[in-house]
């Protein structure tokens, strides 16, 4: 790339380095080297895995807490609720948790009218077999739709977060709804690494003030039980610390392999391939074509990574994809996004052409998060956010 990056869309006066244990390159935000050339993602990495073990260790807190949410939900019809979508990820969550963990969970899916219909018959096929309710929250049409085209004029990589904050906020809803404390969620560190804050920033107050700069529709108002897109950092204090809601990603505590986890979904449950990570939502068509041409974005690059770093992809294979087109950029695909969307395509490739940003270039509740480090630290630490929230607020900021 020579002696000038583009990192989020803005050149920069930066050489090139590329990490000689994961992939990632000075393209990432905040990434730095040590003498040896490994980046500071590495390293918290390796922090992660002491924090959270996946060996006996891991096994033993796992059973210590799914004992606590048997006995927290045994006079309720579900003891806690899983977030899906009909990927690889979140079914394989649900399926260990009825199959393996004798968990009575409710499973969560939020339609925001992108689904790829693969991951849909992935849902009906996953609950039908496991014999779980399956809860589908769909959104107003014309809400979700405009938040689309909102991101798309505010020019900043957060092209899904409407999709996030209503994911989030149906199954918190769900939960206060059916008075379930604890939520499973189906990540890891392990396998899809730590986003740059400003390629993945999470706020629902930031989505508010940019609907009402750039948005032609009015967002609904919040219920406790039907949040609708309202996620921000009241909701999120109400739901964990008023309602005492715990957030739990069990995939830190186990050796999760994606490569094992297919074979077992796709004998025990008929499971499909959507086409990709994250093509559970077609939508993603779109989020990876403007992420490569405008932003010099590479999310695949981050995730790969860590999957390197976890022993589960070569580091040669990872390198050679970087930077590439990924596979679901398929015009077909994004066409159909557009227009889905109710734009023209000289109109989409005019939001393309706006100065590329980042949430820092609008009103959001980042000081108000800064402000709160510590209570955030100690939220993350009592399991009532995602612990990786930490890092990902504070320690990995350009």
């Amino acid at each position: 790339m020579g002696n000038k990056l583009i990192v989020n869309g803005v050149e920069s006066n930066l050489t090139n380095q590329i990490c000689t244990r994961c992939v990632q390159d000075k393209t990432v935000p905040g990434i730095s080297f040590d003498k040896k050339g490994v980046c500071n993602y590495c390293d918290l990495h390796d922090s992660l895995c002491e924090i959270f073990p996946n060996d006996e260790r891991g096994e033993i807190y796992l059973s210590q807490l799914f004992s606590k949410i048997k006995k927290k939900g045994k006079n309720n019809k579900y003891d806690c609720v899983i977030g899906i979508s009909g990927g690889r990820d979140s079914t394989y969550l649900l399926y260990k948790a009825v199959k393996d963990w004798g968990l009575r969970p409710i499973a969560v899916h939020f339609n925001d009218g992108f689904d790829n219909p693969v991951a849909g018959e992935n849902m009906l096929n996953a609950v039908k077999k496991l014999g779980v309710e399956l809860r589908t929250i769909t959104s107003d049409w014309r809400e979700a739709k405009d938040l689309k085209l909102t991101f798309l004029k505010a020019s900043t990589p957060d092209l899904n977060l409407g999709t996030d904050i209503g994911i989030a906020a149906a199954i918190y809803g769900v939960a206060h709804k059916e008075g379930i404390k604890n939520i499973l969620i189906g990540q890891s560190f392990r396998t899809e690494g730590v986003k740059p804050l400003s390629w993945s920033y999470f706020d629902g107050d930031y989505l508010r003030n940019v609907q009402n700069k750039f948005g032609k529709v009015k967002l609904k108002s919040w219920s406790p039980d039907l949040p609708h897109f309202n996620f921000g950092v009241k909701e999120l204090f109400y739901y964990t610390l008023v309602k005492g809601i715990k957030a739990y990603t069990p995939f830190y505590y186990m050796n999760y392999i994606r490569a094992d986890a297919e074979k077992i979904l796709k004998k025990e449950l008929d499971w499909v391939y959507p086409g990709a990570h994250y093509f559970d939502d077609l939508y993603h068509s779109v989020i990876k074509y403007v992420h490569r041409v405008k932003f010099n974005i590479d999310l695949n690059m981050n995730s790969d990574a860590a999957l390197v770093r976890s022993g589960q992809l070569d580091y040669k294979v990872a390198l050679g994809r970087a930077h590439s087109i990924y596979k679901i950029e398929k015009e077909e695909i994004i066409e159909l996004c557009i227009n889905r969307l109710g734009i023209t395509k000289k109109e989409f490739e005019s939001y393309l052409a706006l100065e590329p940003k980042t949430f820092k270039d609008y009103s959001t509740s980042y000081s108000y998060i800064k402000f709160a480090r510590w209570p955030i630290y100690l939220l993350s630490r009592f399991n009532l956010i995602p612990r990786v929230t930490y890092e990902k607020y504070f320690k990995f900021v350009d």
